[in-house]
């Protein structure tokens, strides 16, 4: 298999760029920017629980902007002087945004801290556009588990809108609405967004680092438990799970590029292992029938690709062959996935397109267009502005 030049020898800052990586189309917006004021960009959870109103743990719908969720974490922790274990959420929501999630803390006397929240916040040296309030409250029998959201809604304002020299003309404005749809209909490739890898790709290189380091001086190995009683090893820090879960990442972003450029990442071919559409149900299919055309137009199914690990999931020896020749095209490719294999992290399966639900665009002035629409949880909406727009730019904080 021959691969384009962009993907061919990815070094570590292309890999921890994912808007160097191919799209099915060009994208119809030249450039835009995005996230110049926190509530251009707005993430809501959704989140659907039958609250008990008992037990230990009071979960909180949080507000914040200019905040990631780890600091929010801290926050209620310290609030609630209880250990940080004790704090639980379901996804990571971005920082430079508007954004409601939901936390849970362990109460074991189950009383609301005496001091309110708001007082609290008051003591604490924020800096300008900090801001996070607690919108509900519940009391519940179960800590709050991550990935126990299953979709997100989110609200994005595009600025400085340019279609390449046509903006002024109204048909071309109409027109474009109209390829955002249906870009959106057809689903877009499933790519991590630039957050999973860090500044510079930071995270990558922790994983080198850590993948480097002799392996009996580590954490155990990610999702297996330690053989026989003398053999007791910790688990892996955040950091390091972050760093483990980026060098998959990184991976998995470039067989999904291969599959871009071969046109299967939203067909499939011959021995494709093919994803349930919202459930973690795969299954194997060697011929691309009727049937699977059909259930693919509708989305129902999806091609996937690997989250690099030991053998763990049913396998097709045509996909492994094309996957396992991705990998050996580069060498810190094939280092990340000698690390991952390592450290015996159980390899899984992620769907190659991601589909957009509820989605609507609309033009709020001459250059400034509003998109709304709903992810499953574990997807980026950089990954969906990447198929809209040529060139994404970010302003600097304000």
């Amino acid at each position: 298999m021959t691969l384009k030049t962009e993907i061919q020898n990815p070094k570590l800052p292309d890999l921890a760029d994912p808007s160097k990586l191919p799209q099915p189309t060009l994208a119809p917006i030249f450039s835009a920017s995005f996230k110049t004021y926190p509530q251009d960009f707005i993430v809501n959870e959704l989140l659907d629980i039958d609250f008990s109103d008992t037990g230990e743990h009071l979960w909180l719908q949080i507000q914040k902007e200019n905040m990631n969720t780890a600091f929010v974490a801290q926050l209620l922790a310290d609030w609630a002087q209880i250990p940080l274990k004790d704090v639980g959420y379901s996804g990571i929501k971005d920082r430079k945004a508007q954004t409601t999630q939901w936390f849970s803390l362990r109460l074991p006397k189950k009383e609301v801290p005496p001091l309110p929240f708001n007082d609290f916040m008051q003591n604490q040296n924020l800096n300008d556009g900090e801001t996070v309030a607690i919108l509900v409250q519940h009391w519940h029998q179960k800590k709050l588990n991550r990935g126990t959201h299953q979709q997100n809604q989110f609200s994005i304002v595009l600025r400085e809108v340019n279609l390449d020299g046509k903006a002024n003309e109204s048909t071309t404005k109409a027109s474009l609405l109209n390829q955002l749809k249906v870009i959106a209909k057809s689903g877009v490739p499933n790519y991590f967004g630039a957050q999973r890898f860090g500044i510079e790709g930071n995270n990558i290189a922790a994983a080198l680092k850590l993948f480097a380091k002799p392996l009996s001086t580590n954490t155990a190995p990610e999702n297996k438990k330690p053989q026989g009683k003398n053999k007791k090893r910790r688990p892996p820090s955040p950091a390091q799970s972050l760093a483990i879960s980026a060098a998959r990442s990184a991976i998995f972003n470039q067989i999904l590029a291969a599959r871009v450029i071969d046109g299967s990442w939203n067909r499939g071919k011959s021995g494709e292992i093919f994803n349930l559409a919202g459930s973690g149900s795969i299954f194997i299919s060697d011929d691309i029938n009727e049937e699977i055309q059909e259930r693919l137009a509708r989305h129902d199914i999806h091609p996937t690709g690997a989250l690099w690990g030991t053998p763990s999931v049913k396998s097709s020896a045509a996909i492994a062959n094309f996957e396992t020749e991705i990998v050996k095209t580069n060498a810190l490719l094939t280092e990340l996935a000698a690390g991952l294999e390592r450290f015996e992290v159980k390899s899984q399966r992620r769907a190659l397109r991601l589909t957009l639900s509820d989605f609507d665009a609309d033009w709020l002035d001459d250059n400034v267009i509003q998109l709304s629409f709903k992810l499953p949880k574990g997807s980026f909406a950089t990954s969906v502005l990447a198929s809209f727009v040529q060139n994404l730019a970010q302003p600097l904080d304000r």
